[in-house]
């Protein structure tokens, strides 16, 4: 009898230990996330208060009722806008960016500012045009009922945000091959050579369409762009700086993203060591055809069905 009760006098002992053991390592887990929540905080308040100081951009709030894709990831409708004081700017660059959660994937679609379509309740225009109209939220429409893309968030930068934001991002500059000298209608003119470009060298880079295949070639260099700013950042950037350098973004780009999903999906691409964005281009090959329209100029008129079919198998894969 004495050996029994002895024995369960040990058991509750060892409960009671573990129970002990088991709320201390809760106390501590917690201690640890209200630390790290803590300091990224602080990282994110002190690179905002650092940016806001030089921003003079008023952040306007759009409506914006989009949603995930039917795919499963996560679209955020990237726009370049050539505002220049104007109320009703046109977007100058239109790109949708789709980061997949499951599949830790990362993709960019460019759609041709020229590409002609409905615009929903406005008649047939340049896509480009339905950001002037409505917004981002029109342009999302125009993009859901002509290709079939559901997007749920959206992001715009201005040119005077996009140089701002390189400069803060990118002290030394961003290392670009510049394959010719490019100096028509551009601001600050380029030479050719790899070298390391600072927001208004690297916004001459991405905007310069005047040689043989004009827009064409000008997307294919918003897309390099895109992928060496990516690789760039995250090659000298670390998890822990992340939250400061999203606080520093944050004043010069309109976006409807929390800023949790921004150091979420930020986090993903930092910590993979492939980190390969695949990229795309609306009008496909093929699939459209260059047409003047009176009152509007020169548009691609595309195959609706054509195009629809290649990007829902370019983010279904």
């Amino acid at each position: 009898m004495m050996r029994y009760e002895k024995k369960q006098q040990e058991k509750r002992l060892k409960k009671k230990r573990k129970n002990r053991l088991l709320k201390v390592t809760i106390w501590v887990l917690f201690f640890m996330m209200v630390v790290t929540f803590g300091y990224a905080y602080y990282q994110y308040k002190q690179g905002f208060n650092h940016a806001k100081e030089k921003s003079t951009i008023e952040q306007e709030v759009f409506e914006f009722n989009g949603d995930k894709d039917q795919y499963g990831g996560t679209n955020i409708l990237l726009i370049g806008s050539d505002s220049r004081g104007e109320e009703s700017a046109r977007s100058d660059t239109i790109m949708i960016a789709q980061y997949h959660p499951k599949k830790h994937t990362y993709k960019l679609i460019s759609i041709m500012r020229d590409t002609y379509v409905d615009i929903p309740n406005h008649g047939k225009n340049k896509i480009n045009a339905a950001f002037a109209i409505g917004g981002p939220e029109l342009l999302r429409q125009t993009i859901k009922e002509n290709l079939n893309v559901d997007i749920k968030y959206y992001a715009i930068v201005d040119f005077d945000g996009f140089i701002h934001l390189i400069d803060e991002a990118f002290p030394n500059g961003v290392e670009i091959e510049v394959e010719k000298a490019m100096s028509a209608y551009l601001d600050v003119p380029l030479e050719p050579g790899l070298q390391r470009l600072d927001g208004a060298h690297l916004l001459s880079y991405v905007r310069f369409r005047y040689d043989a295949m004009g827009d064409f070639d000008r997307v294919k260099r918003q897309q390099k762009t895109m992928k060496e700013v990516a690789s760039q950042f995250a090659s000298f950037q670390t998890l822990s700086r992340l939250p400061k350098l999203v606080g520093v973004m944050a004043p010069y780009v309109n976006t409807n993203m929390d800023t949790s999903d921004i150091i979420y999906i930020g986090k993903d691409y930092i910590s993979k060591d492939n980190r390969n964005i695949e990229t795309f281009r609306i009008p496909v090959d093929g699939a459209f055809k260059p047409e003047r329209i009176n009152g509007i100029g020169e548009v691609l008129r595309i195959d609706i069905e054509a195009n629809t079919d290649a990007i829902g198998d370019f983010l279904a894969k």
